[in-house]
């Protein structure tokens, strides 16, 4: 793998609010998790959340950016 690659951006998922509704939650929360990802809630077919990693917010905290902060 070269470095364009590796710079190459995969797009987020996105989960609709219902699987969340019919007891998915457990499920798709820790697929996010285990495979380190990001996700975008839909409600509607509208984004009205992202889901992120514990690891992946812990290294945007390593590099100095706090989302909370925002």
């Amino acid at each position: 793998m070269n470095k364009e690659d590796k710079a190459q951006k995969q797009p987020m998922e996105f989960y609709n609010m219902s699987d969340f509704l019919r007891g998915q939650s457990s499920k798709l929360i820790t697929g996010l998790s285990d495979e380190d990802k990001t996700a975008f809630v839909l409600k509607n077919g509208k984004p009205v959340a992202v889901l992120i990693s514990h690891e992946r917010y812990e290294r945007l905290l390593k590099a100095g950016i706090d989302i909370t902060e925002y």
